[in-house]
């Protein structure tokens, strides 16, 4: 049986891939590799997660390209390079037009830090998903694993895991929990069920 090859985007720190790399590591996720993690920031961390694990990275920023087409186009070149079969968006902080989702159909998918439909889509982001949780006021909140489209945390549900706030919670503090109990969790299941299905 062939394993899925699976691309990760990233910006930042690379928590979520961390945990699809230990998850690989691990036996969770066996049914697709990590062939390429790709990230729109030089000074990524999750670059030297990749490094450290032996993944292919390659750096491709809007800046560098000219244009949001142009950064999508090189994007894509490089996904279609690698002949990857799933993309997987861990902390990948640019959102990505229907011309190039369209590329894709159901091939890309995304973590968010709260249950889709609450505390979503354009400027929901980080520590600020957390903090509006918080002044809202309400008792539980998660990870949501969705399909990718030109809407931001606009696709199709796969996959959610529920997380109770503590009254001392700061937007901290929650951040850490949800992302111990829900997300590092929620997205490696999520992806070995996909490049089962693909693989198959």
């Amino acid at each position: 049986m062939s394993r899925a090859r699976i691309a990760v985007l990233v910006s930042g720190g690379g928590t979520n891939l961390q945990a699809l790399l230990d998850a690989q590591q691990s036996g969770i996720l066996y049914s697709g590799e990590i062939v390429l993690v790709v990230s729109n920031h030089e000074n990524a961390y999750a670059l030297e997660r990749a490094a450290k694990a032996g993944v292919d990275t390659s750096i491709v920023t809007k800046k560098g390209c000219g244009s949001q087409a142009a950064f999508e186009d090189e994007l894509a070149r490089q996904l279609e390079h690698a002949h990857i079969d799933l993309v997987i968006l861990a902390g990948f902080m640019s959102i990505l037009t229907k011309s190039f989702t369209d590329r894709f159909p159901n091939r890309i998918i995304n973590v968010h830090p709260s249950l889709i439909p609450s505390f979503c889509g354009e400027g929901f982001y980080g520590l600020r998903v957390h903090q509006a949780a918080l002044d809202y006021g309400v008792k539980v909140t998660g990870a949501t694993v969705h399909y990718v489209n030109e809407i931001p945390d606009g696709g199709k549900i796969l996959a959610q895991k529920a997380v109770d706030i503590l009254p001392e919670d700061t937007a901290e503090t929650l951040q850490r929990r949800v992302m111990e109990q829900a997300e590092w969790i929620l997205l490696p299941q999520v992806a070995e069920e996909l490049c089962a299905a693909m693989s198959k």
